[in-house]
């Protein structure tokens, strides 16, 4: 389990650098930016097997709050399911749609709090076995 979990965060901690650096040409990259390099630097450090249980919740709690927040938004995911019949969100790289732009930031936001979940899990799994 402990192998597959390296593997895993330092899988998870080059995507989301990658996907940082993706956010330079953004219209907001002062928000994407950090929020992906905080996933990237919390796997990172599971990936040395170390965990910060406390700086994952936090990540949990205000990466789904935000994404939450994109859900319900103008132009947000509910209204590309509602308003838009769920239309291809990867046809282009270039969101030229503002709807686009907000869906892929939810399904980001997404990917990030799955990966701290298990790491908090994960940490907190291993903690029980080493008492």
């Amino acid at each position: 389990m402990f192998e597959s979990m390296k593997f895993f965060n330092l899988f998870f901690c080059i995507l989301f650098v990658f996907s940082a650096a993706l956010q330079y040409n953004d219209p907001d990259p002062y928000i994407w930016m950090p929020i992906y390099l905080y996933g990237a630097i919390l796997c990172w450090l599971a990936f040395r097997n170390k965990y910060f249980p406390k700086a994952c919740i936090a990540g949990i709690i205000v990466f789904a709050g935000y994404a939450l927040y994109l859900f319900f938004a103008k132009d947000g995911v509910l209204d590309w399911i509602q308003l838009h019949q769920a239309e291809n969100i990867a046809e282009t790289m270039k969101a030229t749609k503002p709807w686009i732009e907000e869906t892929r930031e939810f399904f980001g936001l997404l990917i990030l709090v799955v990966v701290l979940v298990i790491d908090f899990f994960y940490a907190k799994r291993k903690r029980v076995q080493n008492k």
